[in-house]
């Protein structure tokens, strides 16, 4: 079975995943060892690696130093063509449906698809969508984009639909790295009722009071990152947090 296969299969069954954001720029590899220890150890369900800006060249080393210590499957979360690294399972393939930066929505995936072509990685077809978090985002200034306001649910249902109806396999929100506030369960509940394809949410994620709170409104995946870089102990909690929720709910 594929990853993708796999998304949609515990979508389909109410059992709900756990992502583990790591930003090569940020981790160091004694942090990234001790991270994908306690991923191990904790049950998470995909670890991601990518980030708004690379400043090292060190996604290869990233990906491959994960691989070494888990068998978790490990998704590229690219925020350009730089960071593709052939030695990861799969890659998220984002078109940023959410803003009018044509670069963004189809500009780096024209220079992305003849190299990834070449290369074994599984591709996951996902629309992208901004939504506001409360501040200024890494991603929304190094893509000119706005955010979709987070109170705008008709709004973040239109564009998602638009991506469903093109094909996308796969609607990730994301309040980006640093949010003041996650993305509201209003606005999840309100998609996840009416798009026929599985919800990814991150973003503004802190504690596994709001990473439960997502799921239970109706995220599939939800994906933590900059909380866990400075407290990597919580991840236990925010994993079991997340995967309580498919049992209350059977």
């Amino acid at each position: 079975m594929t990853i993708l296969q796999t998304i949609i299969e515990a979508s389909k069954s109410n059992r709900k995943q756990f992502a583990l954001l790591i930003d090569p720029d940020k981790c160091d590899s004694d942090q990234i060892a001790y991270l994908v220890t306690k991923a191990v150890y904790a049950k998470v369900d995909f670890i991601l690696v990518g980030g708004s800006l690379l400043l090292k060249d060190r996604v290869d080393a990233c990906v491959r130093q994960i691989k070494s210590l888990s068998d978790i499957p490990v998704l590229l979360f690219p925020g350009n063509v730089m960071q593709i690294s052939k030695y990861a399972d799969g890659i998220l393939f984002l078109s940023l449906i959410s803003g009018r930066n044509p670069d963004f929505l189809i500009g780096q995936q024209v220079i992305a698809a003849p190299y990834l072509k070449q290369t074994e990685l599984e591709i996951l077809p996902t629309g992208y969508m901004l939504i506001d978090g409360g501040v200024p985002t890494s991603v929304s200034y190094m893509s000119n984009t706005t955010p979709i306001p987070n109170g705008k649910k008709q709004i973040a249902y239109s564009t998602a639909l638009a991506g469903e109806m093109l094909g996308l396999q796969l609607i990730y929100m994301d309040a980006g790295s640093g949010a003041q506030r996650p993305v509201s369960p209003k606005m999840i509940s309100y998609l996840s009722k009416r798009l026929s394809v599985p919800l990814i949410v991150g973003g503004g994620i802190r504690t596994p009071k709001a990473a439960f709170e997502a799921v239970a409104a109706g995220a599939d995946v939800v994906v933590v990152g900059n909380v866990l870089e400075k407290d990597p102990d919580l991840l236990e909690q925010m994993v079991n947090a997340v995967h309580q929720v498919a049992i209350k709910q059977k």
